[in-house]
């Protein structure tokens, strides 16, 4: 039996690698490593998933439903929230430590055959984003997985997971995140996007904006792969709230499924149900109908860590996991239509590569009078914005000197925010911890959520 320290000194070694955020635009390594292991990356079908928001929790449904359909599911998911094996999950699980460990040790001798190649051309070793995912298709391959629902990295084109062939191609919605890497305009971002749009495949797209589609479209015309599109082919028909989720009736591309119940908030998360269905109904050939009960039976497992979780009650705490503008945009709409709080205190923590400042405008735009008093602070991560200079750039905004608080440690933050949330007469108060996925990660260890 592998205890926990294995799985950490695996993690360690491949933090010892470029970081996660230092991806290298580059496909040819991948196709070697998967040459040199024997073609793990052409062992299941594939269901490849993009977009920039909704891409972990649309995964996870297709999973959950393809478990309902009695089929053995891999999912590589990232980034992880408390253990870096819940990025490889087998089964809606994490990967076991033991077989993590085993299959790292197994293609260690071979990866250092392409980190030697790549370092006689010039070229920096393969990165942990890189390892990552060969290590993912190895597992998914040594199982073997009947299919795998792979989540991009980061783009499409040149992303790690790019060495995998979808036979259905998702996008979730696209909109403005990365810049720097992916271009300024959602038209630049669809192109890199569509890199994963393969011959024999399959496009499911949310629906978007009008450049976007413009360049999947015409990706899918030029691969020659059948296209769907929400508002289109398919969608969200109704919707309405429900205790602990909502209930959907979908217009599939081969079906429709009235009151579904999705045990997840928000109109965003309807939305992803519906692209979730497209996207089975394609990955079965398109033409049949799923079954309605095999289908809410794999809904109703559906869970999605640290998105609108409440990991705490009395008062109420919630962590969120948006990271750009729309997300929090999507977010804030949901928990105002979930949840009734008549006082919410927002925790807040940025990376420095994302718009402060615009996700800062959309979270006091979006709540309104529900948050006045706010609290800054940061996770531990080397890329977090100070929590001073956060509440620096909220009082430029506008949000008024006595309404900002900083708290550099996240507890002592948590600690505020709970006092301030309880000072509520009506005892209606809650916080909520959102901004970026490292800052959820660590609220959620800290108040004791250590499964994902």
């Amino acid at each position: 039996m592998t205890d926990e320290f294995s799985v950490e000194s695996v993690y360690a070694e491949l933090l010892g690698r470029a970081p996660e955020n230092k991806m290298e635009p580059r496909l040819a390594p991948l196709f070697r490593a998967m040459d040199v292991l024997g073609e793990p990356n052409k062992a299941f079908p594939i269901i490849h998933v993009t977009g920039t928001n909704g891409k972990t929790s649309t995964s996870r449904m297709i999973e959950s439903v393809l478990r309902a359909h009695g089929l053995s599911t891999g999912r590589y998911t990232s980034p992880h929230l408390s253990k870096v094996t819940e990025r490889i999950s087998i089964d809606g699980h994490p990967v076991s430590d033991e077989t993590f460990v085993r299959i790292w040790d197994e293609i260690r001798p071979y990866l250092q055959i392409v980190d030697s190649e790549l370092e006689a051309e010039g070229q920096p070793r393969l990165t942990y984003f890189e390892c990552l995912t060969i290590l993912g298709f190895a597992i998914f391959a040594d199982q073997p997985v009947n299919v795998a629902i792979i989540e991009v990295g980061l783009g499409g084109i040149t992303d790690a997971t790019n060495v995998g062939d979808g036979q259905v191609s998702v996008v979730t919605p696209i909109s403005l995140d990365h810049t720097d890497l992916l271009g300024d305009t959602t038209e630049d971002i669809a192109y890199e996007k569509a890199g994963i749009i393969k011959p024999g495949g399959y496009l499911i797209s949310a629906a978007q904006p009008l450049d976007a589609a413009q360049v999947l479209l015409e990706k899918a015309k030029e691969v020659g792969v059948p296209f769907r599109f929400e508002g289109v082919e398919f969608g969200v028909e109704s919707r309405t709230v429900a205790v602990g989720g909502q209930m959907v009736t979908i217009q599939g591309i081969a079906g429709r499924y009235p009151d579904l119940l999705v045990p997840l908030h928000g109109a965003h998360q309807a939305q992803n149900a519906a692209v979730a269905v497209a996207a089975l109904e394609a990955f079965f050939g398109g033409e049949k109908e799923l079954d309605f009960e095999v289908l809410q039976e794999g809904f109703a497992a559906v869970t999605s860590p640290g998105r609108l979780e409440v990991v705490r009650t009395a008062p109420t705490i919630i962590v969120d996991a948006a990271h750009n503008p729309d997300g929090i945009k999507a977010s804030a709409a949901a928990l105002q239509e979930a949840f009734t709080f008549t006082r919410l205190v927002p925790v807040v923590g940025v990376l420095k590569e994302k718009d402060a400042e615009e996700i800062l405008r959309e979270l006091r735009e979006s709540l309104g009078d529900v948050a006045v008093e706010y609290c800054f602070t940061q996770s531990n991560s080397p890329r977090a914005v100070p929590a001073a200079e956060l509440a620096e750039l909220a009082i430029d905004l506008g949000f008024g000197e006595d309404n900002v608080h900083v708290a550099e440690k996240l507890d002592d933050a948590l600690e505020w925010a709970v006092e301030r949330a309880e000072a509520n007469e009506d005892l209606s108060g809650a916080v909520l911890v959102t901004g970026s996925i490292t800052l959820v990660a660590e609220a959620r260890i800290l108040l004791g959520k250590t499964e994902a």
